[in-house]
C-alpha cells in the first residue's frame, strides 16, 4: 500500500497526536516492568513488555506511514541504545538536583516526574508555559525538562524567554517533543537549548542527558561561585590599593610658600607608584628637598618608597648630618641594600638650601640632574643641570656621594624631577629626552603655571592621560 501523500505540518500534527498517548502506554508499562522486576513477579513484567513492545511497532508504523519531514522515528533512536536490562541499571547513575519538568500532558508529566524521583531528583511539574514561566520565577532549578508543542505558549517560546533572562538564562534546558522535525531540533539548539529528546524517551538515554546537564550545571554554579569570590577579592583589593595610595599621597607634603615657595605635580601610572618626594626644614638656615624613583611599581616599590622617604622625613639615619647630601645618600644606600628589598633599588636626588649664604649643595645617586632656572635679560631664562656623580641606592655597600654646591641668584626657580617627566613616548614610538624636556622648561621658565604646563606637555606628547611611568615634579622658588 502507498504512503498518503500528507503535507510535512500536517504529518507532523498528526504524528504528535497519535505518538502521546502511545508514549503514555510505554511510559507507565516502563514503570510498571521495573516495579514488578523489583517485587519479583517475572510473568506479569513479561506481559508488560509485550505490551510495550507492541506499541513501540505501533510507533514504527506511525512513523513510517506519516514520513514527510520525519529526521528520525523513535524505534531508529531506540536501535542504537543498550538492553534495558539488569546491567543498564547498575550502570544508571543516581543524580541529584532541582528539576521542572513541563508537559501539557499530565500522563506525560506523571511517567517523567515519576521516573526521575526515582534516581533521587527534586520534581517540580507544570502543564503550560504559562505554569512553568510562573514555577520558574518562583524557585531555583537546576534543569528544565521542557515539552515543545503546547497550546497558546509553546516550549520555545519559554525557552527563548529563559534564555533573555539574567537569572534564567544559565539553567539548563532538555527539549522533549512526540514531534521529530530537523526544523525544531535546530531552532532550540539555536535558542540555547542543551539537548533534544523525542518521545517516547529511552530511560538509559534520558538519565544520561540529564546526568550530563546536571554535571554542567554544578560546574558551571562553581565556577559562578569562583567568579564572585574573585570578584570580591578583587574589590576588596581595589578598596585596600585605594586607601594604600590615599596614604602615599597623605605623606606628601603641601604646597608651601615660607621660607621657599614649593609646588608640586604628581601622577602616578599605576594605583601605586615608586615614587616619593618630600621636603623640610633641618634648621632655621636650612631646607631640605629630596625626589627618590623606585625601580618598577606597585606595592614592593610603594613600600620601598614610602619606607625610604620616611627615613628621610623623620631623619632617622643615625650619626647622619643632613645638611650634607653626599653623607645622607651614602646613609642610605647602607640602610637599604638590595639584596634586602626583594632585589629593589631607587635613585634620588637631594639638595639642601642654606639661606644665609643662598647656597645649594646637592648630591645625586643615578637619578635625573634637577634644572636650575636662572633669570637674563628681557623674561629669559637659562638653565643649569645640577648633578653629580653617584651610584643608584642599594647596590653596593660603602659607596661615596659626590656633593656640588652652586649659588641660587634672586627669582631662580629650581626643577626636581624623575624620569617619567621626559621619557615619554609618543603614539609613533618615538621617545622624548631631557633636551626636549629642558628646552620646553626654557621657554616657559616665566610662567605662574610652569608646573601645570609641564603635565599637559607630557600628556599632549603621549595622547594619553595615563602615562608610562610615574610623573612627580617640584618646583622651589627662592625669595629675592
Amino acid at each position: 500500500m502507498s504512503e498518503p501523500n500528507i503535507p510535512a505540518d500536517a504529518a507532523a500534527q498528526l504524528r504528535h497526536d497519535f505518538r502521546t498517548p502511545i508514549n503514555h502506554i510505554i511510559g507507565y508499562s516502563e514503570i510498571l516492568i521495573e516495579e514488578c522486576e523489583g517485587a519479583g513477579n517475572g510473568s506479569n513484567a513479561s506481559d508488560l513488555k509485550k505490551i510495550r513492545l507492541a506499541a513501540e511497532q505501533l510507533l514504527t508504523l506511525i512513523n513510517t506511514r506519516l514520513s514527510p519531514g520525519v529526521i528520525a522515528s523513535a524505534p531508529s533512536n531506540l536501535s542504537s541504545l543498550p538492553p534495558r536490562g539488569e546491567e543498564s541499571k547498575r550502570e544508571a547513575r543516581t543524580f541529584r538536583g532541582r528539576v521542572l519538568a513541563v508537559d501539557d500532558s499530565r500522563e506525560n508529566l506523571d511517567v517523567l516526574a515519576h521516573r526521575l524521583a526515582r534516581h533521587g531528583l527534586d520534581v517540580e511539574t507544570a502543564e503550560s508555559g504559562i505554569e512553568a514561566w510562573d514555577t520558574l520565577n518562583s524557585g531555583a532549578f537546576d534543569l528544565v525538562l521542557l515539552d515543545v508543542m503546547m497550546p497558546e505558549v509553546d516550549g520555545y517560546t519559554v525557552l527563548t524567554q529563559m534564555k533573555s533572562h539574567p537569572q534564567l538564562r544559565d539553567i539548563p534546558v532538555i527539549m522533549i517533543s512526540a514531534s521529530d522535525e530537523l526544523d525544531s531540533v535546530v531552532r532550540c539548539i539555536e535558542a540555547g537549548a542543551e539537548d533534544y529528546l523525542s518521545k517516547p524517551f529511552n530511560p538509559t538515554l534520558l538519565e544520561a542527558r540529564i546526568g550530563a546537564c546536571l554535571e554542567k550545571k554544578v560546574l558551571h554554579d562553581a565556577e559562578q561561585r569562583h567568579l564572585r569570590k574573585i570578584e570580591e577579592t578583587q574589590k576588596r583589593l581595589d578598596k585596600e590599593l585605594a586607601e594604600a595610595a590615599a596614604y602615599v599621597r597623605s605623606i606628601l607634603p603641601p604646597p608651601t610658600k615660607s621660607p621657599l615657595r614649593v609646588d608640586w605635580k604628581y601622577r602616578p601610572s599605576s594605583e601605586l607608584a615608586g615614587d616619593s618626594f618630600g621636603y623640610h626644614g633641618i634648621d632655621s638656615d636650612s631646607f631640605a628637598i629630596y625626589l627618590l624613583d623606585v625601580c618598577g611599581h606597585g606595592v614592593a616599590a610603594c613600600l620601598l618608597s614610602v619606607s625610604a622617604i620616611n627615613v628621610l622625613r623623620s631623619g632617622s639615619l643615625p650619626g647622619v648630618d643632613f645638611r650634607r647630601p653626599g653623607a645622607v645618600l651614602k646613609a642610605l644606600n647602607n640602610a637599604f641594600p638590595m639584596e634586602r628589598q626583594n632585589n629593589l633599588y631607587f635613585t634620588i636626588w637631594y639638595g639642601v638650601y642654606h639661606a644665609p649664604s643662598r647656597t645649594l649643595s646637592y648630591a645625586s645617586g643615578g637619578h635625573p640632574p634637577a634644572l636650575l632656572l636662572e633669570p637674563e635679560i628681557a623674561g629669559k631664562f637659562k638653565s643649569r643641570r645640577l648633578t653629580s656623580n653617584g651610584m643608584i641606592i642599594g647596590v653596593m655597600e660603602d659607596m661615596h656621594f659626590a656633593e656640588n654646591t652652586c649659588e641660587i641668584s634672586a627669582e631662580a626657580r629650581l626643577i626636581v624631577l624623575c624620569d617619567g617627566c621626559y621619557e615619554i613616548r609618543n603614539a609613533s614610538g618615538e621617545m622624548r629626552d631631557y633636551e626636549a624636556f629642558e628646552a620646553f622648561l626654557q621657554a616657559n621658565a616665566s610662567a605662574s603655571d610652569l608646573l601645570q604646563r609641564v603635565e599637559t606637555w607630557a600628556i599632549q606628547e603621549h595622547g594619553d592621560k595615563t602615562l608610562e611611568d610615574d610623573f612627580s615634579i617640584i618646583e622651589v622658588q627662592f625669595p629675592k
